[in-house]
């Protein structure tokens, strides 16, 4: 092999230290660190495949029922012909189909029982084009028309209202109407014609759905609100968001979905880059442990050292065998801690099964969350991060053992030999 001796050396250190009996406890303290390692970087991965895949799976719940981008009129009234604002944002290739909305605030009474709900008004022709939940309930809201005063509500606002379709519940619109004898509240009885079941349930125990024409009627908005959009790409939404609103300027406003829900979209980007914090922690502990297993090292090593520096070996060199030794600990323990992470996290639809059929529980009932199974979806920008992390941390622990090999003099080293 044609390497420069430090290389040798080093390779020849690290694999001596696992391979004698003289050097046992160096060995073990070595293959701890090591071990430390690899456990550390697979717990990384595994734990944000798995944040990945919850936030994808909550992701898509969302999308299924609003638009990836939402258009709005910059003065706040009602579009005097929505088709040429679609039109107009059709024109960006990033944009798969728009339909028009009225959204509102609303009051549900059903009896005793009253609740705030999100209320929004569609065209069930045109709302295919923008929601997942509409193209696949076609036949329910197809029973939304002009003047029917039908809505389709979350099962868990139904159920929280004890209604079933056919049953009739009280819009209360939040503006009143007024009288003679004053301001009274404007109210709109209407009937459940269908039940939707989006999995979010933010979604599923808020939201009301109505005719276009009905929504404008009973909030008194004067015709469509806005225009929503869906995207090739919903993650693209901030980037053609900003050039919607260059292409269509200051007379509309241009949201996009991950303004509309910052609050969430917020916490799971922090919970995550906590999370990657606090686990990396964990790699560090590990990775610093080879400064104990490379200072015992050095101390094992002192008459070699001193041979080696009689030789004609400079300080600098002495100092890249014992980095090159730690290094490749840190290298054997990232790689070990990839293949672990990347095994668990594709195969996690098999392994969970499996350990819960052994214990006899079940981390996710069915009964509980929505989400029954364990979802993972390991990202190659959350790894490639840990693995660059870790490899630097454990360069950097080999830092200083390697320097006090650099500092032993061969006099003092060979005085008691």
């Amino acid at each position: 092999m044609n390497l420069p001796y430090e290389w040798r050396v080093g390779w020849r250190y690290t694999r001596a230290s696992r391979a004698t009996r003289r050097n046992g406890f160096i060995s073990f303290i070595s293959g701890v660190s090591v071990l430390g390692i690899a456990l550390g970087v697979a717990a990384l991965i595994i734990v944000l495949s798995v944040m990945n895949g919850f936030q994808k799976e909550v992701r898509d719940r969302m999308l299924s029922v609003v638009a990836h981008v939402e258009l709005y009129d910059a003065h706040g009234g009602a579009l005097v012909d929505w088709t040429l604002l679609a039109n107009a944002a059709r024109r960006h290739p990033d944009v798969a189909g728009a339909a028009p909305f009225v959204p509102a605030q609303a009051l549900i009474a059903r009896g005793d029982d009253m609740r705030g709900a999100m209320v929004r008004g569609i065209v069930p022709s045109q709302e295919a084009q923008v929601t997942p939940l509409a193209a696949s309930m076609q036949p329910t809201f197809g029973r939304l028309t002009p003047g029917g005063w039908g809505v389709v509500i979350g099962v868990e606002l139904a159920r929280n209202l004890g209604v079933r379709e056919g049953d009739s519940i009280t819009l209360v619109a939040p503006s009143g109407q007024v009288t003679p004898a004053g301001v009274v509240p404007r109210l709109k009885q209407v009937t459940v014609v269908g039940l939707f079941n989006a999995g979010h349930y933010e979604y599923d125990s808020g939201l009301v759905l109505m005719h276009a024409d009905d929504a404008a009627r009973l909030f008194r908005t004067g015709g469509v609100s806005g225009v929503q959009l869906r995207l090739k790409d919903p993650q693209a939404a901030r980037r053609v968001a900003a050039e919607l609103q260059a292409l269509l300027g200051d007379g509309v406003i241009v949201r996009d979905w991950t303004h509309t829900n910052r609050n969430w979209f917020d916490a799971v980007q922090v919970e995550k880059r906590m999370m990657f914090i606090i686990l990396t922690l964990i790699v560090a502990v590990a990775a610093f442990n080879l400064v104990s297993t490379l200072v015992m090292t050095v101390t094992d090593k002192r008459a070699d050292i001193a041979i080696l520096r009689t030789l004609g070996a400079s300080p600098r060199s002495i100092m890249g065998i014992f980095m090159v030794q730690g290094a490749l600990s840190g290298v054997l323990g990232t790689l070990g801690g990839l293949g672990l992470g990347l095994l668990v996290a594709f195969n996690i639809d098999v392994i969970v099964p499996a350990i819960e059929r052994l214990l006899g529980v079940s981390f996710l009932p069915g009964s509980i969350y929505l989400i029954s199974k364990m979802p993972s979806d390991p990202q190659w920008s959350d790894i490639m991060p840990i693995a660059v992390i870790s490899l630097v941390l454990s360069l950097a622990a080999t830092l200083y053992p390697s320097w006090r090999a650099s500092r032993v003099q061969p006099a003092e080293a060979l005085r008691y030999e």
